[in-house]
């Protein structure tokens, strides 16, 4: 009897400890370092994000600083790495410094998206009925204009500015944030968790806050990622349009729109700020991806 209760014992250890070790492999984190192209992605942001940090600690000059002796002057030269624009400012400096604006627009517009877009996911996903059926029309609404020309004619009525684009881009991402809330509370508010939460006498915002958004955050996060990717593409259209971020304030967009009226005699000048946007957009699409298959419970190897 106690040879059997010995062996019991041995093999629930063994269980627990071959589900701990499992958890342990299968944790978020290194799920996402075995995605190579995902670390790439976290490795490209992680340096687009310190050159935004310590963008005055390490920009060579000052961005806005002119020098006409020394203006349009090619990459590598002497004492200048990108060489200058034709204000003979140094276009490394202004790279440096426009991934801090283009960088703060595009994570400020996807928190002003995302936060506008959970309210009325939640509310449509958890309450159905007739407020589900109004605050998706006004989505579908939204949805009918493209994104970058419904960024266009919000930027023309409130203005320039950081602050202005911010809300314009923000604004136009809410209809895929909402889409994305609301299909995710459609599907978990009808779990059981959910039924024994109700019977137990839950509040209604309890139980969509406190129960069902943690549940569905982890589209959420996805989401979120890559729409910094496709708010950083979004800004530089409108800045190379001359209707977001005015220079002398450098960004990448109103550098690459300047860098464009020399495309044929120094195209470095448009080359290099569309190498940094892409290189934005890929880390961001990357990481993005890297935490989507990290999220995903079905992804265990």
């Amino acid at each position: 009897m106690k040879r059997k209760e010995k062996i019991s014992s041995e093999a629930v250890m063994t269980s627990a400890e071959l589900l701990k070790k499992e958890q342990k492999v299968n944790s978020f984190w290194k799920k996402f370092v075995r995605n190579k192209s995902a670390v790439v992605g976290l490795v490209i942001v992680g340096i687009l994000v310190i050159m935004a940090l310590f963008s005055s600690v390490l920009s060579p000059y000052d961005p806005e600083a002119l020098d006409l002796k020394n203006k349009l002057l090619t990459p590598f030269s002497p004492g200048h790495l990108f060489g200058t624009d034709e204000f003979g400012r140094d276009l490394l400096s202004r790279i440096i410094y426009g991934s801090r604006m283009s960088i703060l627009i595009a994570a400020g517009s996807s928190v002003v998206g995302c936060l506008i877009g959970m309210v009325i996911g939640i509310l449509a996903g958890y309450c159905g009925g007739v407020v589900d059926s109004v605050l998706m029309r006004i989505v579908d609404g939204l949805f009918a204009f493209p994104s970058i020309l419904l960024s266009i004619v919000l930027v023309t009525v409130l203005g320039n500015g950081a602050l202005n684009v911010i809300l314009a881009l923000g604004i136009s991402a809410v209809p895929k944030f909402a889409r994305v809330v609301r299909g995710q509370f459609t599907v978990l508010r009808n779990e059981e968790f959910c039924n024994a939460e109700r019977v137990l006498g839950a509040s209604h915002f309890r139980l969509a806050v406190v129960h069902i958004l943690p549940n569905a955050i982890s589209p959420i996060i996805v989401y979120f990622t890559l729409n910094i990717a496709s708010a950083i593409l979004s800004e530089a259209g409108l800045s190379f349009l001359g209707l977001g971020i005015i220079a002398p304030t450098p960004s990448w967009g109103n550098i690459l729109r300047a860098g464009n009226a020399f495309l044929y005699n120094k195209p470095h000048l448009a080359i290099i700020p569309g190498i940094f946007i892409f290189l934005a957009v890929l880390g961001f699409n990357l990481m993005g991806d890297g935490i989507r298959d990290a999220l995903d419970p079905k992804m265990k190897q």
